[in-house]
């Protein structure tokens, strides 16, 4: 993987930014270009998380991994952010980042560098999953356009990488080693622990605005079937819900609420507190797997979990 990732390097000059923009209608060009630059502040937070899983592991070859996915997410970022002013063709208006990406960054960074490591890894693994298998591939097929497709097929092969390193960290994070070494350490003071636990929550409150605004928003307009959206949240549940990875502790309460949150009486008594606490909306939390899906992923590797999510993104 780590000679993958040196031999797989780009520039942003690689891509020929000559190709003229298409034709639009306003309400086309104004979506896009703010998408775009949404993109380009959610690759700047992606390389922000990388970072911490750069400084937090103690492997040397993962530690070389995660420094080149902080410099394909800045790479991403500056892509996005071109992308967003070559389709700024008639200047309609002033674009700014979505202030619900924006109040939701330091709550995230936050957490995931104070919070265990398995908790955070579940997060970027769950994100990433929704950028690569859902937004960027709706976003490029909505734009239609040469100048797109070049830079979101380099974009892609870097995100799979990405990918199949998120499902490797998952298996470590729940490994009988790993679950040993945790039940060593000592327990936590009750003051770290609910100051850990106001992180998340605070996490949490700006979790739900920030998918809307950010990722399924764009998604209802880019992909009006919901097809992606539904396979990447189908495929974040089915991760959590495989047997070494649901007898984490988070884990066991995620999976606790989105069973709360399906049952017709609680749900529809407590159902938006539940989406909170689940730092998710409907579509999210809804059970979107079959028993027959549920029984074949259970027998599933990580890497074959890995490529079946990339497989969807290139259906």
């Amino acid at each position: 993987m780590l000679d993958k990732c040196v031999r797989d390097q780009w520039s942003i000059d690689d891509l020929d930014w000559s190709v003229p923009p298409p034709v639009m209608t306003r309400d086309k060009e104004e979506m896009i270009v703010q998408a775009f630059l949404d993109m380009a502040g959610i690759e700047r937070l992606a390389g922000a998380l990388f970072e911490v899983q750069r400084e937090k592991t103690t492997d040397p070859t993962l530690m070389k991994i995660f420094s080149t996915f902080v410099a394909d997410e800045k790479r991403h970022a500056a892509v996005a952010a071109r992308l967003a002013a070559h389709y700024d063709v008639h200047h309609y208006r002033t674009y700014t980042e979505s202030d619900a990406l924006t109040k939701f960054r330091p709550h995230f960074l936050a957490l995931v560098r104070n919070t265990s490591p398995e908790i955070a890894n579940a997060y970027i693994t769950s994100g990433e999953l929704i950028l690569d298998v859902a937004l960027l591939r709706s976003l490029d097929d909505y734009v239609a356009d040469d100048m797109s497709h070049q830079a979101m097929h380099l974009i892609n092969r870097d995100e799979s990488r990405h990918i199949a390193i998120d499902f490797h960290m998952t298996e470590h994070y729940c490994s009988d080693a790993h679950l040993a070494e945790i039940a060593k350490r000592p327990r936590k003071p009750i003051r770290e622990t609910l100051r850990m636990t106001r992180v998340l929550a605070t996490m949490m409150w700006h979790a739900k605005p920030f998918l809307e605004q950010v990722f399924l928003a764009p998604m209802d307009r880019t992909d009006p079937s919901g097809r992606r959206v539904h396979e990447a949240f189908k495929r974040i549940q089915l991760v959590l819900r495989k047997p070494t990875v649901a007898r984490t502790p988070f884990s066991r309460f995620m999976i606790k609420m989105q069973e709360l949150y399906n049952r017709p009486v609680i749900g529809k008594l407590i159902g938006p507190l539940l989406l909170r606490a689940l730092g998710a909306e409907d579509r999210a939390a809804r059970i979107l797997f079959t028993p027959e899906e549920l029984a074949r992923t259970q027998q599933m590797t990580f890497d074959e979990l890995a490529e079946d999510a990339l497989a969807v993104k290139y259906s």
